[in-house]
């Protein structure tokens, strides 16, 4: 005869009889661009030593900040927060307004953007097109970090386009040449949405060149879409300020999954929403390291019996190398 101290002992003895299956999206975790932003920074740190400032968290991912503070990084959100002017400063990979550099070599800063080369394309994309003197519409999310670095390349005004019923509040003659940009982190399914309502309203509208959505938003949410149906509950490991992250929720929500949420804090997940649950969909923002992906599933491991279920998929090989000058 067993006894049990308390129902935590008796629930989870009682989880450890429960089989779980765990489907693995895959790609999922890094990205090129936040893995060179973050590279930059640890640099930056053996070349200069600590402190090494930076402006604005380097990606959105708790983990990744706190990690970076161990080791010698000081977060801040404004220039004129840096205390001691003689140490270096990096630009977050969300990118920044053209008066963020200016400012830095006003205050004689040592500074390095690395702002992932996906949004500078479209940082150079509104350049050319304000050059063209062509009105520019960004599709994207405001007040997000990208989209303010964005808005503030020129010193024309960009329409910010939030959803299709924005569309036609815009102050701008339906007849004219006007360009279209998006956020690199949106949802690939929304984005078309506003995308068709664009070109129907203003029929001589200009396209990147290429797709903004960056590769990885698109690579991740794709993988979400093959597994999510299969899902009782879906997990995305990610920050509630990291627009990949919410956007993967909502694409697990809508390809079939009973229930998605977001999951900031693998170990302060409460296991009990499961009890209810046989398949759990798992996958990783591309600002969120894959050790968070093999916590949680330990974490998971150690209250259940479950099988993980990970199918073949190509790995990514995009590499951003970081700036020669910064190289110890």
């Amino acid at each position: 005869m067993y006894y049990y101290k308390n129902n935590f002992e008796y629930n989870k003895v009682s989880k450890m009889h429960q089989k779980l299956n765990i489907y693995l999206a895959g790609p999922r975790g890094f990205c090129a661009g936040v893995d060179r932003a973050i590279e930059m920074v640890k640099e930056a740190l053996r070349k200069y030593g600590k402190p090494v400032y930076v402006r604005h968290e380097i990606v959105h991912n708790k983990f990744v900040v706190e990690n970076l503070k161990s080791q010698g990084a000081i977060f801040v959100e404004e220039l004129d927060e840096i205390k001691d002017k003689s140490r270096p400063v990096i630009f977050s990979a969300h990118g920044v307004p053209k008066k963020v550099p200016k400012e830095a070599l006003k205050l004689n800063l040592i500074y390095y953007d690395a702002t992932c080369p996906l949004v500078s394309k479209i940082h150079k994309e509104v350049e050319n097109f304000d050059k063209k003197n062509l009105p520019v519409i960004l599709i994207g999310h405001r007040n997000h970090p990208e989209v303010i670095g964005t808005m503030g390349q020129t010193n024309s005004e960009i329409f910010l386009v939030e959803k299709e019923a924005d569309v036609k509040k815009l102050p701008l003659n339906v007849n004219d040449q006007i360009a279209y940009v998006t956020q690199t982190t949106l949802s690939v399914d929304d984005t078309k949405g506003i995308i068709k309502e664009i070109k129907k309203h203003f029929p001589n509208i200009i396209e990147p060149k290429k797709n903004d959505i960056c590769y990885a938003t698109t690579n991740r949410q794709e993988a979400v879409k093959k597994i999510a149906n299969q899902c009782d509950y879906f997990l995305v490991i990610g920050a509630s300020n990291s627009s990949n992250s919410l956007r993967l929720v909502e694409v697990a929500k809508k390809y079939g999954s009973k229930k998605a949420i977001l999951v900031e804090d693998v170990d302060s997940i409460n296991l009990n929403i499961f009890q209810e649950s046989k398949n759990i969909g798992i996958t990783a923002s591309a600002s969120s390291p894959e050790i968070l992906v093999t916590k949680l599933i330990n974490n998971l491991k150690n209250n259940f019996e479950i099988i993980v279920n990970e199918e073949h998929y190509e790995k990514e090989d995009v590499y951003f190398k970081i700036p020669q000058k910064l190289k110890v």
